[in-house]
């Protein structure tokens, strides 16, 4: 990952490279604001540092940048030797993602950062699962056992993606409901029974369960591996 640093205290510029050096982060150094304004128009990376070392003045170009930045949402961390709530209010309402006050330790930085990276960066939409010979494919809607289509419709694919994509984890019926019927419905427990019920037959393969879905009563339904099926099954997730 490529992170910006506007840090003019050569000191704690030493400190942030070699940190970001050894966790594998490219860092790229700017003695001034303007050289790091024009540079964030003609490239782009992945998080910004700014070392803020003396109170901003009204005309701090900086904070209005932050304040009427547009077309770049790059997450943006703030460092300063200044222990200062006012200021570290004024840097977040302004639009910073998180500040660091100075000096720290290494470890923290680096916890800040893949904090505020993960924070900002879209969580990426899963397209498809796989789970011992089972497969499922969102955009088709296709629901497969080693290759044989197995017929669901629509709810049914809905609940067994929901099951597939957490096995070995309680789902309640109230999330049942919620996901499958909208969030404003109330679906009858025996509705939802009749699904599960359906989905159960349509998992069976060649007569035997390689999979099974666990009913208990006060936490929902998951999905688990039976005796029977190989232990060392896995899920994998493809996006």
């Amino acid at each position: 990952m490529k992170i910006a640093c506007y840090i003019r205290n050569t000191s704690a510029f030493d400190l942030v490279r070699t940190a970001l050096t050894r966790s594998g982060f490219e860092c790229v150094r700017f003695d001034s604001e303007t050289a790091l304004l024009r540079t964030l128009q003609r490239n782009s990376f992945d998080l910004i540092i700014i070392d803020i070392a003396l109170p901003p003045r009204d005309d701090d170009s900086i904070f209005s940048w932050l304040n009427f930045r547009t077309g770049n949402r790059t997450p943006t961390l703030i460092l300063s030797p200044l222990r200062n709530a006012e200021l570290v209010a004024l840097a977040l309402d302004s639009g910073a993602d998180d500040f660091l006050v100075r000096p720290f330790e290494a470890i923290e930085l680096i916890a800040r950062i893949n904090a505020v990276i993960r924070r900002c960066t879209p969580p990426q939409v899963r397209r498809s699962i796989e789970f011992s010979g089972f497969s499922l494919n969102r955009e088709s809607a296709n629901f497969s056992y080693q290759g044989q289509a197995i017929s669901l419709t629509s709810r049914e694919f809905s609940m067994a993606w929901l099951f597939f994509s957490s096995p070995g984890i309680y789902i309640s019926r109230e999330t049942i409901g919620a996901v499958i019927w909208s969030a404003d419905s109330e679906v009858a427990g025996r509705t939802i029974e009749q699904h599960v019920y359906k989905l159960r037959k349509k998992l069976m393969v060649d007569g035997e369960q390689v999979v099974m879905i666990r009913t208990a009563y006060s936490q929902g339904y998951r999905l688990e591996l039976c005796n029977n099926a190989q232990s060392s099954a896995t899920l994998s997730l493809a996006s």
